[in-house]
């Protein structure tokens, strides 16, 4: 007799790995509500709403401003494969996982992506940028990472985007770990494509591409000379279900899903994005303190370090893998390990949205001193936490 699968009731879990992030229960209560019709006249105004609300936190006043169905992952492949055309010349700054990402999915679409490689932690200059438009020929876009999620960077953007409308290119950004958790101007500093995913500083669950794109992209996709690749990604379709003039089906939406971002971007408005960027900053802040007490020290670039995502290097004698286990297991506490060349020797470190407070930062501080103390790496309790909190001694903020 087959055996039954019973109710899954999952461990709680304190996320500060990078991605998922925490999410409000004000946003889990909302995705339980009852569902509409995705051409219901109500669920058709909650569209609206989310994207008044999109185009605030992105920064932008663009038309197309959606919440794409399908992750981070499916934002990204839709602002390329709508883009590039077989032949485009797209230069792509590499400095990680995600900008090679970005790199491959051009080839895919028959571009030939211009890779300008930085080393892993450092930023993409804006100088190689230059040269790379200047020696290039014509060149289709510029795509750059603003929050590298494999290494920790901040990527400085406005030069970029000044050198892309002086050479008339097109700028694409992924701005997947930054959105919502740090300083993002799509207007002012020129971007022609950005996308996200809801999972990170939004503190949504995964499963939505909030995407924006200027008046100039939406121009360069009207005149391709063939169709998207991807029929499912086709913005010139999704477009018409969004358009409130139109609202043409193309496919049913993810109705609990956009529930979930509709009340995740209240709680952003209701903080001020302002109160948000500088509260992600002190508990980073915090946090590398407290990290750095251990003999954590950044891996990022001095002056180029997101507050949403920490990355710090292992000392020889700390085991990546057995210590994140038994933060795991023994504290319900999960951090993120590197990628790649880095496996092994990196920690990251999500203080994105919901993650991002006070509590988390000491309950991660507490649990790896215990841990360190137990392994003989450190000789004293207490170093971390005070630390830590000698920068919100300093700060004078009840968060």
């Amino acid at each position: 007799m087959t055996e039954r699968v019973g109710e899954f009731v999952p461990t709680p879990r304190l996320l500060l790995g990078p991605g998922p992030s925490m999410v409000h229960p004000r946003v889990l209560r909302a995705m339980g509500a009852p569902l509409l019709g995705h051409l219901d006249p109500e669920f058709l105004r909650l569209m609206n709403e989310i994207q008044q609300m999109l185009r605030r936190v992105f920064r932008t006043a663009n038309r197309f401003t959606i919440a794409l169905s399908g992750t981070g992952s499916a934002g990204m492949e839709a602002a390329l494969v709508n883009l590039v055309e077989p032949g485009d010349a797209v230069i792509v700054g590499v400095n990680g996982v995600f900008g090679s990402r970005m790199a491959s999915i051009v080839e895919r679409c028959g571009g030939k992506p211009v890779r300008v490689e930085a080393s892993w932690g450092r930023i993409v200059e804006a100088n190689a940028i230059k040269s790379a438009l200047a020696r290039s020929g014509p060149v289709k876009a510029v795509a750059v990472v603003h929050a590298e999620t494999s290494t920790g960077v901040h990527q400085p953007l406005e030069e970029i985007g000044a050198l892309c409308r002086q050479h008339d290119a097109l700028f694409i950004v992924d701005a997947v770990t930054s959105l919502g958790g740090l300083p993002l101007e799509v207007d002012r500093w020129g971007i022609d494509a950005c996308y996200s995913g809801t999972q990170k500083c939004l503190s949504c669950p995964p499963g939505l591409a909030p995407l924006t794109l200027s008046e100039r992209a939406l121009a360069a996709i009207r005149n391709r000379k063939a169709p998207c690749q991807s029929w499912y990604l086709d913005v010139s379709l999704i477009a018409d279900y969004w358009a409130e003039a139109k609202r043409a089906y193309h496919h049913t939406a993810p109705i609990s899903m956009l529930y979930a971002l509709r009340e995740a971007l209240r709680l952003i408005e209701e903080e001020g994005l302002e109160a948000r960027f500088a509260r992600h900053r002190l508990h980073s802040a915090a946090l590398m303190a407290g990290l750095g007490a251990l003999g954590l020290l950044p891996f990022a670039e001095e002056g180029h370090r997101l507050p949403s995502l920490n990355s710090v290097t292992l000392p020889a004698q700390v085991e990546d893998a057995a210590v994140r286990a038994e933060l795991l297991q023994e504290f319900g506490i999960e951090i993120g390990g590197g990628l790649g060349a880095l496996q092994g020797k990196l920690w990251r470190i999500g203080l994105m949205g919901e993650s991002s407070a006070r509590e988390h930062v000491l309950s991660l501080l507490s649990a790896l001193e215990v841990l360190f103390l137990r392994h003989k790496w450190i000789s004293r309790p207490g170093i971390a936490l005070e630390a830590a909190s000698r920068i919100y001694a300093g700060d004078g903020r009840k968060e």
